[in-house]
């Protein structure tokens, strides 16, 4: 069993829920195992910071320089910085809307005093450096290559820091793409001047952000329907692997014939599945222009493909071949299906295409929000179309949008959601170039929902930044897009463990 992934879904009371609810089902009970009024489900071990503060102490001398730079020389001075410090710290752990953990401030003025502080649990280190010796400082910095360090030094918001004069390439490294380029999910590369934050702890907590989600997308496991793939990047499942420690396991058509069979099988389990069909239809917004009977198949490859999830210990799930060779078996599609596994908060994409997927686990983690994986036309007077038929309607993780349920396009079969996204909303995209490591990001702003003849969701989407260098990248592979700008968290992350990172929006 992986651990992380068993730990993510014990920490959401999601193990034995699961469990629960589908012996439940099966004996004919009760239990809402989808349940469309729950609060998206935040997945993911909390982020744990170990905040360290170095000061050095001087004594006076007549007649010589005998003091550093700062506003902090004296234990008493030292003394109220780290109560500043402990308050900072409770403000910034109760703004963040992601899991964080804010270890006890450790006080260190000696190697020694840093280097024990690397005892203690931690997935990243905070470090005020007032004043002190650069082998103090460096000692803070964490000893395993896989943890991070963010350091913040005081220019305006407090005493001042000698080491807002001092820090610099002499003791972290420059960030460059170079140096990022010999990143990878083992070895996060060291401090960088990336690291350094003056004053601002909305810069500290962006970049605790993006740890966050880092920490929860290496390793991640997730449940591929029909093997993985890769469009146009036969080799993308291969680096999934290998770069980010994916832990894909593959379960096989044959076993999806034989559970669609049993679930057939089942009456209480049918009934349920209508009973949903009625419910799911009655949410505002909700118009349905197919048949009935594909929404309540659709609910039965929700039952099966969280039976996988559960047993497998996965938070993510994908399927491939999900039309010539799954519409057959299921008399539906898994459109709908898709759609509501990431309304509930998992992470579920079709087309088992590991191009994409890797980006929108990521930035499933960072954003906190369901993600949605589509294609992408030529952009043109700053202009591009999303579509595809699988997009999750909670996209900012709260309300449902309005949508209509028709046919696939492609199949005019089964069920699909065209969601009607919020006209206004600024949005984040992420596309990758095939499986060689290198994501390109920018920001959009959604202009309209259009009807036309492609994938059922769609979008017109205004985009934000540098559109015409688009013209010259990956075209007919898929982008990921979520509400909200998350460019520096995806970026910051991305570079810890190798990814060329280029952002399109950077003014």
């Amino acid at each position: 069993m992986n651990r992380r992934a068993f730990t993510r879904l014990l920490a959401a009371g999601l193990v034995a829920g699961a469990v629960g609810c589908e012996k439940a089902l099966r004996a004919g009970g009760a239990a809402d195992a989808w349940n469309p009024d729950r609060p998206l489900m935040r997945l993911g071990e909390k982020l744990k910071v170990q905040p360290v503060f170095m000061y050095a102490t001087y004594q006076k001398r007549p007649k010589t320089s005998w003091k550093s730079w700062s506003g902090i020389n004296t234990k008493q001075a030292a003394r109220e910085e780290a109560a500043r410090i402990s308050r900072e710290l409770e403000t910034l752990a109760a703004g963040v809307d992601f899991p964080l953990e804010i270890l006890p401030l450790a006080t260190v003025t000696s190697q020694a005093e840093a280097r024990k502080v690397h005892e203690n649990d931690y997935d990243a280190v905070l470090v005020y450096p007032a004043t002190g010796a650069g082998d103090v400082l460096t000692a803070c910095f964490p000893v395993k290559p896989d943890k991070d360090a963010v350091v913040f030094v005081r220019h305006r918001s407090g005493p001042v820091y000698y080491w807002y004069e001092a820090i610099g390439t002499r003791w972290l490294k420059k960030g460059t793409d170079e140096e990022a380029s010999q990143n990878t999910a083992q070895n996060h590369g060291g401090a960088t001047v990336e690291d350094v934050v003056v004053d601002d702890y909305r810069e500290v907590a962006w970049r605790l952000r993006g740890l966050y989600g880092l920490k929860n997308f290496i390793g991640q496991r997730i449940v591929a329907l029909g093997g993985a793939g890769g469009k146009y990047a036969p080799d993308a499942p291969k680096v999934a692997r290998e770069k980010y420690g994916l832990e894909i396991v593959e379960v096989g058509y044959d076993d999806l014939a034989r559970r669609i069979k049993d679930a057939r099988a089942n009456p209480p389990l049918v009934a349920q599945a209508e009973k949903w069909t009625e419910r799911y239809l009655g949410l505002p917004g909700t118009k349905l222009a197919t048949k009935k009977e594909f929404v309540a198949g659709a609910f039965l490859l929700y039952v099966i493909f969280r039976d996988w999830m559960r047993e497998h210990r996965a938070s993510a799930f994908t399927i491939g071949q999900c039309m010539n060779t799954v519409m057959p078996m299921a008399d539906t599609t898994a459109c709908l299906t898709l759609s509501w596994l990431n309304d509930e908060g998992w992470a579920a994409f079709c087309e088992s295409d590991f191009v994409i997927i890797p980006c929108g686990i990521l930035l499933r983690y960072v954003s906190g929000k369901p993600v949605f994986l589509h294609n992408s036309t030529f952009p043109h007077q700053g202009l591009v179309t999303c579509a595809h038929c699988t997009a999750p309607r909670r996209m900012d993780g709260k309300k449902y949008e309005p949508a209509d349920i028709l046919t696939h396009y492609e199949s005019d079969f089964g069920a699909a959601p065209k969601v009607a996204m919020t006209v206004g909303q600024q949005v984040t995209f992420i596309d990758p170039e095939y499986a060689g490591g290198r994501w390109v990001g920018f920001r959009g702003l959604i202009k309209a929902n259009p009807f036309h003849e492609i994938c059922r969701t769609q979008q017109d989407v205004e985009i934000q930044g540098r559109w015409k260098k688009l013209l010259g990248e990956a075209r007919d592979s898929h982008w990921m897009m979520a509400y909200g700008d998350y460019l520096k968290e995806i970026g910051y992350a991305a570079r810890k463990i190798g990814i060329r990172w280029v952002d399109l929006s950077e003014t």
